[in-house]
C-alpha cells in the first residue's frame, strides 16, 4: 500500500505541476466573469440571456465573484456561456512530495526528542551523527508509509 501511495502522490505531482504558473496569476480586480464579458464585448443583459437568469443577476454575479461568492456550479455555468473553460485546482506551494517530507521531518524530530530525553536521563544519549542518522531514517519511513497520524502534528 505505502508504494501505492507513493505512486498515486508523485503523479498527481506532475498533474500539478502543469498549474505552477497559475500560482502567479492574479484575478482581475472585478474578477473573471466581467473580466471577460467585457473583453468579449458582451453586454450584461446578453450574458443574462446566455445564462437565462436577470440581468440583475448578472450584476450581483460580477460582484460576488471577486470575494469568493459564487459557487464552483455557477462558475461553471457563466464560463460555458462565455465559451470559457472553468478551472479549479489545489496548487501545492510546494510539491507535494515536499510537503510530506516537511511534516514527517516535524514529526520525527518530536519523536525522537521524546526517546533522546529517555535516553539522556539512562545516560545513554547519542552522538550528534547518531542523532542526525536516526532522524533521516525516520523521516524517510515516515514519507515511505505516510501513517494516518502524520498529519495530526501541528507546524
Amino acid at each position: 500500500m505505502p508504494r501505492y501511495k507513493q505512486t498515486v502522490r508523485r503523479q498527481l505531482d506532475t498533474t500539478l505541476s502543469l498549474f505552477a504558473a497559475a500560482k502567479s496569476v492574479q484575478p482581475p480586480v472585478k474578477g473573471w466573469i466581467r473580466a471577460v464579458r467585457e473583453a468579449l464585448g458582451m453586454s450584461g443583459r446578453q450574458l443574462a440571456s446566455r445564462l437565462k437568469v436577470s440581468q440583475p443577476r448578472v450584476h450581483k454575479l460580477e460582484q460576488n465573484e471577486p470575494s469568493g461568492g459564487v459557487t464552483l456550479r455557477t462558475m461553471r455555468q457563466v464560463a460555458e456561456a462565455l465559451d470559457c473553460t472553468f478551472v479549479y485546482a489545489l496548487v501545492p506551494r510546494s510539491s507535494l512530495e515536499d510537503t510530506i517530507k516537511t511534516q514527517a521531518r516535524l514529526v520525527a524530530t518530536e519523536r525522537l526528542q521524546r526517546v533522546s530525553h529517555s535516553m539522556l536521563l539512562e545516560a545513554q544519549g547519542l552522538s550528534a551523527e547518531e542523532q542526525q542518522d536516526s532522524l533521516e531514517a525516520a523521516i524517510n519511513e515516515l514519507v515511505r508509509e505516510t501513517p494516518t497520524d502524520l498529519w495530526d502534528s501541528k507546524p
